[in-house]
């Protein structure tokens, strides 16, 4: 059920917050096949629950989020929730405060049931978390749910909860949405606060929501960042919309499948009033290889004095001992081309307002797949799923994934709409609309 609809219900006295909260863990005890979680604060959320019924009598009403129970990825800290990064390093972390993120949907009347399984660290793509357990694609259970909010996508996707905050250093709100099919946005940079977010990547990581459609990500972007607004009605047509589409990389090496869905998107938009140019954009392959340097630099630096690899995974050791080996000349080239490249994307928001790619180049790979071919060609999961996604981590341009068709297995396909920096509502109110004429829904 989407927010609003559980907002009604709530007004309506149709159902209490404690009600709501009650069948929200009933059914997650039920259904929760998926290894979502990594702690649940059940107890807490009832408390929550039964203040929140208590100022709706008293006529305080803190807005649509009032009430709505949600999940944070487990690398947000909750003060006196231990906060594990998914990770044997932080599993008996307890922080004292907070994240600025968590705090900011609580104002909203918005209460956590718990904290969500993720990728190791935040770094990977499958959240085969090898510590609290492999995550679960509810579309498929054979199937990766993505990286590295797994764990949030998935209570969304299985229909258990209509929202879950993420973080996104390299696509990890995108790629996880895209194979579960579901909305999910990376502001832009700085956009919504990172404190009190255990970081990956101090350049490069972003905190966003995962919903169950476009709206729900706007009703939460709301409330993340106070004093704009985001949730903007859809709008009766997108006529005076420029939409670009890459004619270079983005759909080079895709499954002809995603192809079509994308192409159907595209038809959407235009019979929707939309311009469609083609356009040609700044090498994506030199920024995702720049994006990738600042990454595992970064990275490494953060835990340059965890030295037990032991408590580490095999993957995620290897990428720490990869950043050590990167030289300090090209971090600082990787550093000062990202001014080039905004530049030259600077240049491209002075003629088009979305520019339009698939989100991840196929659907949900298998649990024990390790490549994908495309074209003739072998790809690593992990490089192939964030090709499309990295750049505008890079660039720190808002970016968008949501639903746009699915394969001849069932499996979402997702669409990433990207527009300049800090333009989060204009996006959000295109993609509604689209999202209403496309009328796609993957959530149980």
């Amino acid at each position: 059920m989407r927010i609003a609809q559980l907002a009604r219900a709530l007004r309506a006295r149709e159902l209490s917050c404690v009600e709501l909260i009650e069948r929200t863990l009933r059914e997650i005890e039920a259904r929760d096949i998926y290894r979502s979680f990594i702690t649940k604060t059940a107890e807490d959320a009832l408390q929550q629950a039964a203040l929140r019924d208590k100022e709706l009598r008293s006529g305080t009403d803190r807005g649509p989020l009032h009430g709505i129970p949600i999940a944070h990825k487990d690398l947000l800290y909750t003060r006196g929730v231990r906060t594990t990064a998914g990770s044997l390093v932080f599993r008996d972390f307890v922080p004292e405060y907070d994240a600025g993120a968590v705090i900011r949907l609580r104002e909203a009347g918005a209460i956590s049931i718990g904290k969500t399984n993720l990728h190791e660290l935040a770094y990977g793509v499958t959240s085969k978390n090898p510590h609290f357990g492999f995550v679960l694609n509810p579309r498929d259970t054979k199937r990766i749910a993505g990286g590295s909010s797994g764990g949030s996508a998935t209570l969304v996707a299985a229909g258990l909860l209509p929202l879950t905050t993420g973080t996104d250093t390299g696509g990890s709100i995108r790629i996880p949405a895209s194979f579960c099919g579901i909305a999910g946005l990376k502001p832009s940079y700085g956009r919504v606060s990172c404190k009190g977010v255990l970081p990956l990547s101090f350049g490069l990581d972003h905190v966003g929501p995962l919903a169950s459609c476009v709206e729900d990500c706007a009703i939460a972007m709301d409330a993340l960042v106070p004093g704009e607004k985001f949730h903007l009605p859809a709008l009766e047509n997108l006529k005076g919309i420029r939409v670009g589409v890459p004619e270079n990389f983005y759909f080079d090496r895709i499954d002809p499948e995603v192809a079509a869905a994308v192409n159907g998107a595209l038809a959407s938009f235009e019979r929707l009033g939309a311009a469609i140019d083609g356009i040609k954009v700044p090498d994506p392959v030199e920024m995702n290889a720049a994006a990738r340097i600042v990454q595992l630099c970064e990275t490494s630096a953060l835990y340059a004095d965890h030295g037990d690899a032991s408590l580490f995974s095999r993957e995620v050791w290897d990428l720490l001992q990869q950043g050590r080996l990167v030289a300090g000349h090209d971090y600082v080239n990787a550093q000062r081309m990202r001014a080039v490249f905004s530049r030259e994307w600077d240049a491209i928001w002075k003629k088009i307002d979305i520019v339009a790619t698939p989100t991840t180049p196929t659907g949900a790979p298998l649990l024990e797949q390790r490549k994908i071919t495309l074209n003739g060609k072998n790809e690593d999961v992990r490089l192939a799923s964030t090709r499309l996604v990295r750049a505008f981590n890079y660039l720190g341009e808002p970016a968008l994934s949501m639903p746009c068709g699915a394969t001849s297995q069932g499996l979402p396909i997702g669409l990433q709409l990207i527009s300049a920096p800090f333009t989060e509502p204009r996006l959000l109110q295109v993609a509604q609309t689209l999202e209403s004429d496309l009328r796609i829904d993957f959530t149980r």
